[in-house]
């Protein structure tokens, strides 16, 4: 028993020290942990205000920094300003006195829009009487089905007809009437309608050219350069004619010295050529160093400058119209228009014309007033190139067109402005229409009126010389010849030949420029009279 109270004993006092051991161990542990803690939590307090002091101190500087680049882009944005503010005022400078010109055409505008307003109401007054028309055919029909109905009882009573017999009488008589009537009533309409639509046509193309009659411009294929004085000739032809044979060669232009007192005349099919031409001699006059060094140093100058003339002139002229989105080379090619002339006519100012003279139309006609703009402007692009590329300066245009992604649409306007294929929309009339009408009014081309007529008479006289022909028009100031044939004594193929052949005399005896189209109509008709 003693030694199991002993054994119990110490059992009893193990666990106790074990459990005052784990005692103290834990106190010990948690007292580290404390301690540990503290120390992390200082730790972390000196972190977080050395990160603060980092932060603040990157703010700093970032702000120092924002605010020099800050300094630096007002500086430049000041410059741009400047430079900017510049550039507007002379462009504010241009754009007023186009404003004093759009004022009066608003003016204009307003004035013809009232006069169409009054139109418009006339016109459904019309369609009110046409409405009032129908319905007395309605009345006078259900007036005629009662009539029918009496006059079968009638005959019945008094002729004797079965019903089949008076049916069909009645339905002859009836249909009779009804056709005369109806005869008178579509012609009258019908006539009323063809007026109407020539009044309105008619307003339709004086609105356009009221409200776009720019200025136009006449110049010549040659180029005239005064000279201070007679001695300046020699100078220009230099020793033994080596200063006028190095312009040539640099230019490719023909320079013409003759007994015309302080002139030169410049002469070449290349009107851009003709214009760094006539630059350069002028620049060489009035320097008055003129040597084939210094020729070539001023030819090369004036070609780099030209680049940039044409480019920014083509655009100013899209801007103008406001054709926007057009590829680098159409704009290329339509500032070069501006050094190109048909019939003396400035070909620029022509298709700018014709652009606001086909928006105005399609305006009207409720088209598509941009693509109508794009169309016009873009028409005669072709003659940019057309001495340089043999065929119609439309079909020219076409190709150059398509190549740089216009519209198929806007495409075959170019080529149809001048029927040369046909027109597949609404467009390519307008097109057609206004450069007519652009081309046709007085002083845009300058031609003698004994040379027109005399030229138009040619034409006419060369189709009237072969046989068979009965008549012959110049149409489209000489563009095209329309002939007349004999039916009896010219045949279809015979046709082909004599348009050829008629095409191919106007070639050798008559000087024209572009193309004259060639008409040859054969027709066949029967005619017989009813008593």
């Amino acid at each position: 028993m003693k030694i199991l109270a002993v054994l119990l004993a110490l059992i009893v006092g193990a666990v106790v020290g074990f459990l005052v051991g784990y005692r103290l161990r834990r106190k010990e542990e948690f007292e580290d942990k404390r301690r540990a803690e503290e120390e992390a939590r200082l730790i972390l307090e000196r972190a977080r205000r050395e990160a603060e002091t980092v932060v603040q101190e990157a703010r700093i500087r970032a702000k120092e920094e924002l605010f020099r680049k800050k300094e630096e882009l007002e500086k430049e944005l000041q410059r741009q300003r400047e430079a900017q503010e510049q550039e507007l005022r002379q462009k504010l400078r241009d754009l007023e006195s186009r404003a004093a010109q759009i004022n009066e055409k608003e003016k204009e505008l307003s004035r013809r829009e009232g006069e169409l307003r009054s139109m418009a109401e006339d016109l459904r007054a019309k369609l009110s009487e046409v409405d009032k028309t129908r319905e007395e055919l309605a009345r006078q029909r259900e007036e005629l089905q009662r009539l029918v109905e009496e006059e079968k009882k009638r005959l019945e009573e008094v002729a004797h007809l079965s019903e089949e017999e008076a049916r069909n009488l009645l339905l002859s008589r009836v249909e009779e009437e009804v056709r005369e009537e109806a005869a008178r009533v579509l012609m009258r309409v019908e006539a009323e309608t063809k007026e109407e639509a020539k009044r309105k046509a008619q307003e339709i193309l004086a609105l356009a050219i009221a409200r776009c009659a720019a200025e136009f411009v006449t110049e010549k294929t040659v180029s005239v350069v005064p000279l201070p004085s007679e001695e300046m000739k020699g100078r220009i032809i230099g020793r033994e004619g080596r200063n006028i044979r190095a312009f040539e060669a640099a230019t490719g232009v023909t320079v013409l010295i003759d007994d015309t007192p302080e002139v030169v005349v410049l002469s070449c099919f290349n009107p851009i050529r003709r214009e760094i031409a006539r630059l350069a001699m002028e620049r060489l006059v009035a320097d008055g160093r003129i040597h084939p060094a210094r020729i070539e140093e001023v030819v090369k100058k004036v070609e780099e400058e030209m680049e940039s003339t044409i480019k920014e002139t083509g655009e100013k002229a899209a801007f103008d119209v406001g054709v926007y989105g057009l590829h680098p080379e159409l704009i290329k090619l339509l500032g070069k228009l501006k050094f190109r002339t048909s019939y003396t006519q400035n070909v620029l100012q022509h298709s700018i014309e014709v652009a606001f003279i086909c928006g105005v139309m399609a305006g009207e006609l409720g088209l598509d007033v941009k693509k109508a703009k794009r169309a016009g402007l873009l028409h005669d692009i072709g003659k940019a190139v057309d001495f340089e590329q043999e065929g119609p300066h439309a079909l020219i245009g076409a190709d150059l067109a398509r190549k740089y992604g216009e519209d198929e649409e806007i495409v075959n306007a170019i080529a149809a402005h001048h029927e040369d294929v046909p027109a597949q929309s609404v467009l390519a009339i307008l097109v057609q229409a206004a450069d007519a009408v652009s081309g046709a009014r007085p002083g845009a081309r300058r031609e003698l009126l004994e040379t027109y007529i005399k030229r138009l008479q040619e034409l006419e006289n060369i189709a009237h010389s072969f046989k068979g022909v009965q008549k012959a028009y110049a149409i489209q100031a000489g563009r095209e010849v329309r002939v007349i044939v004999d039916s009896g004594r010219v045949s279809d193929e015979e046709a082909v030949l004599l348009a050829r052949d008629i095409a191919r005399k106007i070639e050798e005896e008559v000087k024209f420029p572009g193309v004259i189209k060639v008409t040859v109509i054969r027709e066949t008709r029967a005619v017989e009279y009813a008593k």
